[in-house]
């Protein structure tokens, strides 16, 4: 069960309260460590596919079931680092708490994909270090232009996300449910981040830096794959 919003709120305030740059510099490098090892912070919600029948799969059905999630454990990699990058520049404390709250219950994604790529005898992409390190860089940019910029920023990379979360729902091979119970619960965790940040005052952002953003994505995409 995932904590009340009056738990969120104290745990995400004594975050930010009292830290001075130092410590925030510690905590950086720890969020760093965590997201790349696999043990960032979560929520401990359940595991979405721990009652769903692992079914046989053919070898093809197999690789290809572990490169989407090998995929979407990419992209969850991203979302930590933009969020982490975001909440380290961000001047209100509302934003810093909505971006370390998110950086939490993306960390269930995060543990569910890398559950699932364990599970279809797979690997994270090669490549994880290179994308956090970019995704950071993106998330501190946009953190200092403005909040509304910033939290623009997350409303557009989850609507990005949740097209390539449908995408792979009907990509997937029908035998595969855990993966698809996996994914199904991620578009809804994301549509409610999406929806968080346009609460808050999120500004639509310009076509050209959507556009961008999807080319990244396709590279991205493209590479974790199958590395």
């Amino acid at each position: 069960m995932r904590p009340s919003k009056d738990e969120d709120k104290v745990n995400n305030m004594s975050f930010y309260r009292h830290y001075t740059f130092l410590d925030k510099l510690c905590l950086g490098v720890d969020q760093v460590v965590r997201a790349l090892m696999d043990t960032a912070k979560t929520t401990g919600a359940e595991y979405p596919g721990k009652n769903t029948r692992e079914e046989d799969l053919s070898e093809e059905q197999r690789k290809h079931s572990a490169g989407l999630m090998r995929v979407n454990h990419t992209g969850e990699i991203c979302a930590q680092a933009l969020y982490h990058g975001q909440g380290v520049v961000s001047r209100s404390t509302d934003v810093q708490e909505k971006m370390h709250q998110a950086a939490i219950e993306e960390g269930d994604h995060l543990a569910w994909c890398r559950r699932r790529l364990d599970e279809l005898s797979s690997h994270p992409s090669y490549l994880n270090p290179l994308w956090y390190a970019g995704s950071f860089c993106i998330g501190m940019i946009a953190g200092t232009i403005g909040d509304k910029w910033s939290l623009g920023f997350v409303a557009e990379t989850e609507r990005q996300v949740i097209k390539h979360l449908e995408k792979h729902l009907h990509s997937l091979p029908i035998q595969d449910q855990r993966s698809y119970k996996i994914l199904e619960m991620m578009e809804i965790d994301e549509a409610k981040h999406r929806d968080e940040a346009i609460a808050l005052g999120a500004k639509e952002l310009p076509n050209f830096i959507k556009k961008s953003m999807a080319l990244t994505s396709k590279v991205m995409v493209k590479t974790a794959y199958w590395i």
